[in-house]
């Protein structure tokens, strides 16, 4: 209660992605120092043990955090200490990338959704490893996702060789992978979810993840694929038979839609993906849609509008194995994933 009655509106008052920055950079320094972790944990609170296996990986629970909130691999010690059982940190590109022209975060308070054309602004993958790799070699429970990207002028025919180039540097490191073609906001990649990009796309990451496996000689990481909420059935389908051809392992449902169906706030009208509790039910349809014509046999991660453990338990009716959350931990606070996980 005390964030939503004193700290977000406090928070409101800055700009949508100063205030993401500085609440990064307070999580980064709180993870540094015991009485900041205690501060993190006590934030939230006692968390019940319900771990969940997938991937031939081990989550200490059914939440994790979506890709774009640490897209620098800057505060995933203190974004765990929160209760996120996973963190999807990037999306990263193989160079640095200053992403689009500000503002492009926007909120929409009304309707508990969030606009933002970031187009992958980060730090670029080198110096991004060294941080991945300190987490590596330290103890901890968490899972850590990393989220692949491309750089926004490389062509889609040539689109394969950045999503390489930063899997082969983060292989190591990184318990999963993620491969983002569904940002509306980097143009034209959006088009990889065509069947024949895709399954061209698939093919060579699964070689790669072959190969890197027996040059680390560690297990393959399980590779997964992040969609637009934004594609139709028959849209849907052609991908699955890419997806269900190659070595992928599992969904991410859904990325950011470029719809307004169910927003009402003035900034509705700025361009970009919006999450948040518009998304909710696009995605709910999706993730059954998936679960049906797979016969539950492709793992779903459900992404979009959980504010609630209804909103979680949702998401694993219609066919989820694991949830993220982004939009509703902005508007929930630091307590939202130990209060879902005591109400599931």
């Amino acid at each position: 209660m005390l964030y939503q009655k004193i700290l977000f509106p406090l928070l409101q008052r800055m700009d949508a992605e100063m205030a993401h920055d500085r609440t990064l950079a307070l999580l980064e320094k709180a993870e540094q120092w015991d009485i900041g972790r205690m501060a993190l944990r006590g934030a939230a609170g006692k968390l019940p043990l319900k771990p969940v296996s997938l991937f031939g990986l081990t989550f200490p629970n059914v939440i994790g955090l979506a890709a774009g909130f640490d897209k620098d691999v800057r505060a995933v010690r203190g974004l765990a200490a929160l209760g996120f059982g996973h963190i999807e940190v990037g999306t990263l590109t193989p160079r640095p990338q200053a992403g689009n022209p500000k503002p492009r975060v926007f909120r929409l308070p009304v309707d508990g959704a969030l606009i933002n054309r970031m187009g992958f602004p980060n730090c670029g993958v080198k110096a991004a490893v060294p941080r991945l790799q300190r987490i590596s070699k330290s103890k901890h429970d968490f899972i850590v996702g990393v989220s692949l990207g491309k750089q926004k002028e490389t062509p889609l025919s040539e689109a394969h060789g950045d999503y390489a180039e930063v899997m082969t540097a983060v292989y190591p490191y990184a318990d999963y992978l993620a491969v983002n073609i569904s940002s509306p906001n980097t143009p034209g990649l959006r088009e990889l979810q065509g069947g024949h990009y895709l399954g061209q796309l698939l093919k060579i990451l699964d070689q790669s993840n072959e190969s890197l496996s027996r040059m680390h000689k560690i297990r393959k990481r399980p590779l997964l694929v992040k969609i637009s909420p934004d594609v139709s059935f028959s849209e849907a389908d052609e991908m699955l038979d890419a997806i269900l051809g190659s070595g992928v392992s599992g969904i991410i449902a859904a990325n950011t839609t470029t719809s307004r169906s169910g927003a009402v706030h003035q900034n509705r009208s700025e361009q970009g993906g919006m999450s948040g509790l518009p998304l909710q039910a696009r995605s709910i349809k999706l993730i059954e849609y998936i679960h049906r014509q797979t016969n539950g046999k492709l793992p779903i991660v459900g992404v979009g509008g959980i504010r609630s453990a209804a909103d979680v338990r949702e998401k694993l009716d219609a066919g989820a194995s694991l949830v993220q959350l982004y939009t509703g931990f902005i508007y929930e606070g630091p307590g939202a994933v130990g209060r879902i996980l005591r109400a599931l």
